[in-house]
């Protein structure tokens, strides 16, 4: 992609006016130049936020396998494609090429269609960071089968939740995993998971921990007796534009997870384009992005967007603790890693320790450092350029969602100057706006408001799966034709962005976005509990954690307080995962609620983050005097 391989600010303003100015030419070429293409489109985007729909590239057809596999063969068949860094240090990395990720992509995709998958089927994938995560995802795509990942760390129940939503008919699975020191059973998990799935009619299991299993008869099958059997060559199956390519749960403000649907052609070319110039790859280079593929990063930018390039992308199972807290860079060391992606709640935690950890590694391969989730806060910033960029590796602080697809804002490495905290610039070909609630945009810099974008980009979500009315709803409901981010921003008076967090009842802890209503209609399932409301309070590692306040049907109870926090945690874990346990759980006579009866969760914020020195007029409240408890009694 060399003519749209952005190196200098002055190049990057031009090719944003041009963007910006004609985004349907702008696109076009970039699909023209840079991609293998079936049948060229009849029309390059035609959209309607009111709707709303959006299609790129209609008419076109392709196989995004060909783009991410196939074309690079000639050319680097051998170079590697995946590297694959185990959990245990002392077992050996995995050199996947081009040539053989080939081979298994077309090996596993014959294993599918003899299990029934074709082209429109729903493929649910839930397996550890090993080389068959990766392969399944694109064996979906070879064949037409939309891959939905869950990320191998949530409970069966939200695992069922999602392979009924879109009535999955098989599962791909592990018989367990390794996670540092620990073995988890993901089979078992499957199993419970699979009580309540009728549509299920077969589970494909990797061995990985080599642990003993249940198999159930007609259902269950070992996946490598199956591959081994598989022929090696498999036609992609051609497929248009706009059909679908995955579906991807992310959190709810409200209700069940929501299945963001992703189109072929238009993500392909979008996570394509901002790997390239986000991340100023280079062929040779090898690139490191530490997330799981159960997230949208993963699939932008572990799968996709490097393979489309013919990047060598790294896979790694393991945790940035294990078996010491220098596990990151003795990868940086061992594969002389040269962009490093990374959430900032792993830099927060790593910066805690001592610095041995980092300066008996030889670091120096790296040329871009990046942050995903969250905005990363000054001090991790400063600590991660100081000491791992050391000073001469740009830190690119990327600003996107499930529902982008792709990065919409951060710095272009060696481009654009980087302040700590800022996201800085709109990549080429995305429009933001600041909108007041007034529903108006404001102009000029400085300014504050919530972010949407008004026009669309290629890698766009096209809908929420079996529920397009939510779909508008959530996202261009609030503000006439814009898409809505649900997040808060500023703008500085260069024109950089800051994003200032969620301004719906979304928290982020970890880099994860979790809904507060389910993880208290998990709560209010305990016999004991009456009512609960949760919010985020700043914390030095993950950013955000979880406070929660919880009243109790029979508040004059002698039972455990200690007990009794335990089993909610316990709660949370089985019915969304362990991400979601909360930090603190305090016990309460009652919420603060207006007399429509909404918890304002405003003051329970502050209180939990130990901010009360203006919680407002609390006097309009239905019930004032349980303020003033709360904050005799927090934690």
């Amino acid at each position: 992609m060399s003519n749209y391989h952005i190196k200098h600010l002055e190049e990057y303003f031009q090719v944003y006016r041009k963007s910006v100015r004609d985004p349907e030419l702008f696109w076009e070429e970039i699909a023209e130049e840079h991609f293998l293409w079936r049948k060229r489109w009849n029309k390059v985007l035609e959209w309607d936020f009111s709707k709303p729909e959006i299609k790129w590239f209609e008419g076109a057809q392709l196989n995004i396998t060909e783009n991410c596999i196939d074309r690079h063969l000639t050319s680097k068949g051998e170079h590697t494609a995946i590297i694959f860094e185990p959990n245990d240090p002392s077992e050996a990395a995995e050199h996947i090429s081009y040539t053989d990720l080939h081979n298994r992509v077309c090996r596993f995709a014959n294993v599918l269609k003899s299990k029934g998958i074709g082209k429109g089927d729903r493929v649910c994938i839930y397996l550890p960071m090993i080389p068959e995560l990766a392969v399944s995802v694109l064996a979906c795509a070879r064949i037409g089968a939309i891959h939905s990942v869950v990320f191998a760390g949530f409970s069966s129940t939200a695992l069922a939740t999602r392979i009924n939503d879109c009535d999955c008919k098989i599962v791909i699975t592990s018989d367990g995993s390794f996670r540092g020191a620990k073995t988890i059973d993901l089979k078992g998990i499957v199993d419970d998971a699979l009580d309540s799935c009728q549509g299920v009619e077969t589970v494909l299991v990797a061995k990985r921990i080599n642990s003993e299993i249940n198999m159930k008869e007609g259902r269950d099958l070992w996946l490598q007796p199956l591959l081994d059997d598989a022929s090696p060559k498999c036609e992609p199956e051609i497929m248009n534009a706009e059909d679908p390519l995955f579906i991807l749960y992310t959190s709810g403000s409200t209700g069940k997870p929501k299945g963001m649907v992703h189109s072929t052609a238009g993500y392909m070319v979008y996570t394509a384009f901002t790997f390239k110039n986000v991340f100023q790859y280079h062929q040779g280079d090898i690139y490191w992005c530490t997330a799981d593929i159960g997230w949208i990063t993963g699939h932008s930018y572990i799968v996709y967007g490097p393979l489309s390039n013919g990047a060598t992308t790294v896979m790694f199972e393991g945790v940035p603790t294990y078996p010491d807290w220098g596990r990151f860079w003795q990868i940086v060391e061992k594969h002389q890693v040269n962009q490093f992606y990374t959430a900032p709640t792993a830099i927060r935690a790593l910066a805690k320790e001592p610095l041995t950890h980092v300066e008996k590694y030889n670091v120096s391969s790296l040329k871009v450092l990046g942050t995903v989730g969250e905005p990363i806060n000054e001090e991790a910033w400063h600590w991660y350029n100081d000491h791992i960029g050391k000073m001469n590796s740009p830190i690119v602080d990327t600003w996107w969602q499930t529902e982008t697809g792709g990065i919409m804002i951060s710095p272009i490495p060696f481009a654009t100057p980087t302040i700590p905290t800022f996201a800085t610039m709109p990549l080429p070909g995305v429009q933001p706006c600041l909108m007041n609630d007034d529903s108006e945009e404001v102009k000029g810099n400085p300014a504050q408001g919530k972010l949407c974008i008004k026009f669309p980009w290629p890698s766009i979500a096209r809908t929420i799966w079996g529920d397009h009315q939510r779909y508008k709803d959530t996202y261009f409901s609030t503000f006439e034709n814009k898409y809505f981010t649900g997040d808060g921003a500023l703008r500085d008076m260069t024109g950089y962005y800051r994003i200032t967090g969620r301004v719906d009842d979304v928290i982020i802890v970890s880099g994860h976005n979790l809904g507060t209503a389910p993880i208290e209609d998990a709560i209010n399932e305990h016999q004991a509990v009456s009512e609960s409301a949760i919010v985020g309070f700043p914390h030095d590692v993950k950013g955000n954690a979880l406070y929660g306040y919880v009243i109790l049907k029979d508040s004059g109870t002698e039972r455990d307080r200690d007990d009794l926090r335990k089993e909610i945690n316990q709660l949370i874990t089985e019915r969304i995962g362990p991400i979601a346990k909360l930090d603190k759980i305090q016990f309460t006579t009652g919420l603060p609620k207006t007399r429509s009866g909404k918890i304002m969760r405003r003051i329970l914020r502050k209180i939990a983050s130990k901010d009360t020195s203006n919680l407002g007029d609390t006097s309009t409240l239905l019930n004032p005097e349980v303020v003033q408890d709360i904050m005799d009694n927090v934690l």
